[in-house]
């Protein structure tokens, strides 16, 4: 019986938790897919990185609080996240304000994260 690779997922979110419900549905596929036991990588980039803010005020788009829901990733193996250094430098978003599980990475490290998946799927 042949065996088949499964594929891996690359999730990236790009939009802030104020205003949009993207960043609620980005974290739903990423858990949609690790649920379905697929490799997940998660990749905030631009905006998408105010979603790793501490305190946050969700009630606009009418969903919980995102920082909760991320950290509760590591349950679902989503883990490391990766965070775009240049857009939390942009928004002064310090390392040790990250969830433990978060690691910041350049530009190039994007890129290949970009080549190493099978899927990628954009929020």
């Amino acid at each position: 019986m042949a065996t088949t690779a499964r594929k891996s997922v690359l999730v990236v979110t790009r939009h802030a938790h104020q205003g949009s419900a993207l960043g609620r549905s980005a974290l739903d596929a990423a858990l949609v897919s690790a649920t379905f036991e697929l490799p997940v990588t998660l990749l905030f980039q631009g905006q998408g990185v105010l979603q790793l803010l501490p305190e946050q005020d969700c009630t606009e788009a009418g969903i919980r609080n995102l920082r909760k829901v991320i950290e509760s990733l590591p349950l679902y193996d989503i883990t490391p996240i990766y965070v775009d250094a240049a857009a939390a430098a942009r928004y002064a978003l310090q390392a040790e304000l990250l969830p433990p599980q978060a690691q910041l990475i350049s530009l190039d490290r994007q890129r290949q994260l970009l080549a190493d998946h099978d899927h990628i799927l954009g929020f």
